[in-house]
């Protein structure tokens, strides 16, 4: 027996109600609307009654029905108590909520069972079955429907043929309602017919079809019904409801105009609206498939079967019938379609044929009483609406045809509950007899089968005592020794001719039963005690209704019919020449009833057990005693007590190892089954490692036994929660790897933002290189692999190119008086070459800035006494014809302007391939680049010069310019390229570990977490006794060695504040500036001043030799004394700032002092930094002093003569070192300007520029 899945499963769709909110801990917050709720009366499990008896069971169900509770639990049966009122527990959102759920998560309900049905098809691959009983108006039919609602809403699937599917189950229910249910007095909606519907699924789960089996449509009830009672619901919707055209087709009038719908006086019932359910009937049709001819048919059918019923006989002279009124038969013959004569004679006559010898003899045509025609006018009109009823069904399992092979199926059956009445016929005998034999199969599986199974798997458990119904289903259909069916048929055979004779035949056989314990005959009466109660059946008529047969004459008027609907509905008709006995109602239900329990035997069971609170449809009133009945007879007490004795599952070895074997390490590993043993010591291992109570479970002969639902839900939700985890470690490690690929993919972007500028520099300046490759001299500055061509050195354009951040900058772009939406290129100091009248040109500062659209060139003047820079020319690059260089390493340019009044600009600029190079980008190469040694310009309008370059091996510097020369030493080849970028220094590489994907230790599993160091500590000397006369000799002093650094270049100031340096200069560097500007403050010869530190190498050192002390008596020992490493304001050497390059020149400059370097040294120990107590200069470097290991400072008067050469040398250096007077606008420290490059000879073809950023 399957049971339903794990708790805690995630559901699937939303709740109306919104999650707890959580605090700040995490805990859920209590919710104010709980104090609201309604309180659960009685038990929602009758398992847990505490005392078992039908009166604890009655009034436990009364509580809830009282609080409208309607549903309650035996174990995995579910027990409905017809509230007989909506109470609004079948909404959508109440659906949701029971969706992956199991039955202890949730309240007991309908819902709960389909979602236990669905859950275990998919998950056992086991078909299922949905048994409701109980009696008529318990509430079967709306269970159904509830059950097919949840697993059409559940079920996956939204292709358009499974969407299809479920729209044909949920449509099946109204069509069928409507023509399979009527209103009786316990019921206003009472199924008079009985249904196993089969859902059937694929391997998905996804519903692709389905079938319906319809059983013992109570077809007596088209012509007869007792009072307050209604004929089929469809005669009333169509009489009603009916379209203007069917009306006037058909001849439709009301329902009291027709014998068959009026004669019950019941024409309307409260809370039925037969217009509304004849539109859900008309849409039902078209949703199944149903054409519009088909549908047509099917009214023409129900109007024929209104007008028979109005057909209405005379008794004349010879005591024959006539029909009173000869209209009517006429319009019968119409919608039948066939002649009318036909239809009297076949309604007042009868034709007999006599047989001699199996031959056939004389025809004969007798007349008919008015009795015994009224008796043929009904059977026509049964027997049209029965086959009518069986041809719909058929129609809906021909829409609902699987189109695919199904892989398990779903049953839900419906059918009539046992009913008793006054007058108890074949009818109720045949609906009764179904209903026990649904009883046999609660019995066998619940109670006898499972006591069976115990025995054979020889499994301990307490017996329960149980009344088995068998003998009850034996005496109804049993043929040896005959049953009541077998009577039946006996009786039909000996005296069919006469229906009364065959009755009394019939309550002749009965008088063999007689010792049978369930059955008592009473005269023409007879009482069998069903498990639900005694029922006294009236034996007449009942003959006949078991022949179940048409006269000859009626099957004739249907072979005549022209309306090829109406012979469809007759397929079959009998032979008259087989001598085989046809099959008769008891024959066919009896198969049907077998048939139907094969089914069910071989599907996992569920059950809904319904119960009718009262007689009277009251939404209030619980009758005690007549539940009290119910109980009994359903035997509720038993199925507690057997679930309290049984086990909830079991399941075979092999299926039980197959479905839990993830659970255990020993029988699985990572999702695959490597249990290598028998099957039996698996399910062992699998329940012994899941640690749950040896009392809990049992192993059998070939089963393995569960006792506790919880247990099962428990191995459930720890299978699922094995799944769940696996995949939470496969999206951990996924997580982890998107991480690792995030932090790669952040470290390569931040390189490339740090390096992406410099990349752009660097394209710029080997672009500059193809333009001079192999025509001009190079200075080694060009080709320094730290070369960047950055452009705007002046901070006139800013970061955006549009505004510059400085101060220097913005004075410059408003004196140039350029646009505000032109872009700085480059921007530099310059020297200008100026005429003089009657002397010699000589270079004039300035500043040249180059945009996108022009050339500027301003001057620093004074104007009435006061410093102004302003623009002395602006050029357009459309203007500029070519620029002209040497083919020497010389710094000079002229730039050819078209038709220009003024002279054509000669500038000395140390940039000018960086010039050059963005004049050339921004004018897309249209500027011709002219490389002689000889270069012409316009002096003034009409007036040419020239320049002239030669090479001079005396000239030390960059360049000399005298009298229209320019004379140069050889600089580096032509075709020199740049040096490699210079490597960083290597700094701590911080492996990526945020993924998770790398250990601490890196892929080589080498331990790169830092461990701690010892201190280091001076070993201590023992020492020495003084001897009388001797002196000990203090400690050797190392004498530190400043370190020193050549120029690598020549290095002309040009700013107030920097160090003018020749080639191979020794300099001390006293101040590194680190910020990354590139200038660090250095000393030569007493004078201190800013210098560009590419320029200058470090000059390696040798070891430093001990210099011993001379010999003197040990001083006492001194107390130790903390040293000051704080200089007073006296004796603090006053350096100059450090300037910026391009920093207005010769503006006054204010002196600023530079801390000394700290007189502690801490040094990292074990990730602490303690402090190493050292001896400080007045000028701030450490001085060598012998201290004594485990001392302080050396007291006495070694610590007076250490402290007067510290004064010493504080004074002096004070004097000595005078610092340069630093620059106004010098607030930061200057970019590095590159040296000179030797030029290049004339050559290659100019490549086109790199595109702008």
């Amino acid at each position: 027996m399957a049971i339903s899945k794990k708790a805690g499963a995630k559901k699937v769709g939303a709740a109306s109600k919104p999650p707890p909110a959580k605090s700040a801990a995490g805990v859920a917050k209590a919710d104010w609307r709980e104090g609201f709720k309604k309180a659960q009366a009685g038990v929602s499990d009758m398992t847990l009654l505490s005392k078992l008896t039908n009166e604890a069971i009655n009034e436990n169900l009364e509580k809830r029905f009282k609080n409208a509770e309607i549903y309650t639990y035996i174990g995995n049966v579910l027990i409905s108590v017809n509230p007989f009122r909506d109470l609004g527990i079948y909404t959508q959102d109440i659906l949701q909520s029971y969706r992956g759920k199991n039955r202890l998560e949730m309240s007991p309900h309908v819902f709960a069972i389909a979602e236990g049905a669905y859950y275990n098809m998919n998950a056992y691959k086991e078909n299922q079955c949905v048994i409701i009983s109980g009696e008529s108006g318990a509430g079967k039919t709306e269970a159904a429907k509830r059950i097919m609602q949840y697993i059409a809403a559940v079920s996956s699937g939204s292709k358009s043929g499974i969407q299809d599917v479920k729209d044909m189950v949920l449509a099946t229910n109204p069509l069928l309602e409507s023509f399979g249910c009527a209103k009786t007095l316990r019921n206003n909606n009472s199924s008079r017919h009985g249904k196993y519907l089969e859902i059937m699924f694929n391997a998905q789960g996804e519903p692709i079809g389905a079938n319906i089996t319809n059983y013992l449509l109570e077809k007596n009830r088209v012509v007869q019904q007792i009072r307050e009672e209604r004929n089929f619901h469809i005669f009333y919707q169509f009489t009603k409801a009916a379209s203007a055209g069917h009306r006037d087709h058909y001849g439709i009038q009301g329902p009291e105009a027709y014998a068959y719908t009026a004669n019950s006086q019941c024409l309307d019932v409260n809370g039925i609206d037969d217009h509304t359910d004849y539109a859900e009937t008309i849409n039902a049709m078209n949703t199944i498939g149903l054409s519009a001819d088909e549908q047509d048919n099917i009214f023409r059918m129900i109007a024929a079967i209104l007008w028979i019923g109005n057909v209405q006989y005379l008794e004349n002279q010879e005591g024959n019938a006539e029909i009173s009124d000869a209209a009517v038969p006429d319009f019968v013959a119409y919608l039948l379609q066939v002649d009318a004569g036909n239809v009297t004679k076949a309604l007042t006559q009868r034709i007999m044929e006599t047989r001699r010898g199996g031959r056939r003899g004389s025809v004969y045509e007798v007349p008919l009483n008015p009795t015994q025609a009224a008796a043929a006018r009904d059977a026509l009109a049964k027997a049209i609406y029965n086959n009518m009823f069986d041809w719909i069904v058929e129609r809906i399992n021909q829409s609902m045809n699987p189109r695919s092979q199904s892989a398990n199926v779903i049953g839900v059956l419906d059918i009539y509950g046992f009913e008793i009445f006054d007058n108890n016929s074949f009818e109720q005998l045949c609906i009764n007899y179904v209903n026990e034999k649904l009883q046999q199969i609660f019995i066998q599986l619940t109670l006898k089968k499972e006591q069976e199974e115990y025995a054979y798997e020889q499994i301990t458990w307490t017996p329960i005592n149980y009344f088995n119904n068998k003998i009850v289903c034996d005496l109804i259909e049993e043929k040896r020794p005959p049953g009541i069916f077998s009577a039946l048929n006996d009786a039909c055979a000996t005296a069919h001719a006469d229906p009364t004779a065959a009755d009394n035949s019939f309550i002749q056989r009965t008088g063999m039963l007689s010792s049978n314990p369930h059955f008592d005959s009473r005269g023409t009466k007879f009482l069998i005690k069903h498990y639900a109660g005694d029922v006294m059946y009236n034996v007449e008529g009942m003959t006949d209704k078991n022949k179940d047969s048409l006269l000859k004459d009626i099957l004739d008027l249907v072979d005549s019919s022209a309306n090829l609907y109406l012979q469809k509905l007759f397929p079959d008709r009998p032979d008259p020449d087989s001598k085989k006995r046809p099959p008769t109602a008891g024959d066919r239900i009896k198969s049907s009833a077998n048939a139907l329990v094969e089914k069910l035997m071989k599907a996992q069971p569920s059950y809904i057990r319904t119960i009718k609170p009262n007689q009277n449809k009251s939404p209030t009133e619980y009758d005690t005693q007549a539940i009290l009945h119910q109980i009994k007879y359903l035997g509720l007490q038993e199925n507690i007590r057997v679930r309290r004795a049984g086990f909830a599952y079991r399941n075979t070895f092999e299926k039980m190892v197959e479905r839990f074997y993830l659970l255990s390490p020993n029988t699985s590993y990572a999702g695959e089954y490597t249990w290598q043993g028998d099957a039996r010591s698996g399910c062992e291992r699998i329940l012994t490692d899941t640690r749950i109570a040896r009392e809990e479970w049992q192993m059998g002969v070939t089963k393995a036994f569960i006792k506790n639902p919880e247990t099962l839900f428990a191995l459930e939700t720890m299978r699922d929660r094995y799944w769940h985890n696996m995949a939470m470690r496969i999206q951990r490690a996924y997580r982890n790897y998107l991480r690792y690929k995030e932090e790669c993919a952040r470290r390569i972007q931040r390189m490339w933002r740090n390096n992406k500028q410099g990349l752009q520099y660097i394209q710029l300046r080997d672009y500059g290189h193809q333009v001079l490759a192999g025509r001009k001299e190079r200075r080694r500055f060009s080709l320094l692999g730290s070369r960047r061509f950055m452009g705007d050195y002046l901070d006139v354009g800013g970061a955006s190119g549009k505004g510059g951040a400085s101060a220097q900058g913005q004075m410059l772009r408003h004196a140039s008086g350029m646009g505000p939406g032109e872009s700085v290129a480059f921007s530099s100091r310059i020297q200008l070459l100026v005429s003089r009248l009657g002397r010699s040109s000589v270079r004039s500062p300035r500043f040249l800035i180059l945009t996108d659209k022009a050339v500027y060139i301003l001057v620093t003047q004074l104007v009435n006494k006061q410093v102004t820079t302003a623009c002395e020319r602006r050029i357009n690059l459309g203007a500029i014809s070519a620029v002209g260089l040497s083919s020497l390493r010389d710094d000079w340019a002229v730039i050819n302007v078209n038709g220009a009044e003024e002279a054509d600009p000669v500038l000395h600029c140390y940039l000018k391939t960086e010039l050059v190079t963005h004049l050339l980008q921004r004018t897309n190469g249209a500027v011709n680049v002219v490389i002689s040694n000889s270069l012409e310009y316009s002096k003034r309008k009409d007036k040419k010069a020239h320049i002239t370059f030669k090479k001079d091996e005396t000239v030390n510097k960059d360049d000399v310019y005298k009298s229209s020369t320019v004379s140069v030493c050889t600089g580096e080849a032509a075709n020199s390229v740049s040096k490699p970028a210079p490597k960083k220094k290597p700094g701590l590489v911080r492996p990526i570990t945020s993924g998770k994907l790398l250990r601490a230790g890196g892929p080589s599993n080498a331990n790169n977490k830092p461990k701690p160091r010892a201190i280091p500590r001076p070993t201590p000397t023992p020492a020495k006794l003084p001897v009388s006369g001797a002196t000990v000799a203090p400690a050797a002093t190392v004498e530190q060695q400043v370190p020193k650094y050549k120029a690598l270049y020549p290095f002309v100031s040009q700013n107030p504040g920097e160090m003018a340096l020749d080639k191979d200069d020794i300099v001390q560097v006293t101040q590194k500036d680190e910020s990354g500007s590139g200038w660090w403050l250095v000393k030569k010869n007493n004078i201190q001043g800013w210098a560009p530190c590419n320029y200058l190498e470090l000059i390696p050192q040798a070891l430093p030799s001990a210099r011993i002390a001379p010999v003197k008596r040990a001083p006492p020992r001194a107390p130790c004394v903390a040293t000051s490493s704080t200089a007073t304001a006296t004796n603090r050497p006053v350096v100059a700032a450090k300037p910026t390059f391009g920093g207005g020149g010769g503006a006054a400059a204010a002196a600023v002092a530079v801390q000394p370097k700290p007189a502690v040294k801490t040094v990292p120990v074990g990730g602490k930094a303690h402090e190493k107590p050292r001896a400080v200069a007045a000028d701030g470097s450490a001085a060598p002093v012998a201290v004594m290991p485990g001392l302080g400072a050396p007291g006495g008067f070694a610590a007076v003569l250490a402290r007067k050469k510290a004064e010493n040398a504080a004074a002096a250096s004070s004097s000595a070192n005078a610092a340069p007077t630093p620059p106004i606008l010098a607030a930061k420290p200057p970019v590095a300007p590159k040296p000179t490059a030797p030029p290049a000879a004339n050559g290659k073809a100019i490549p086109p520029p790199p595109p702008r950023r």
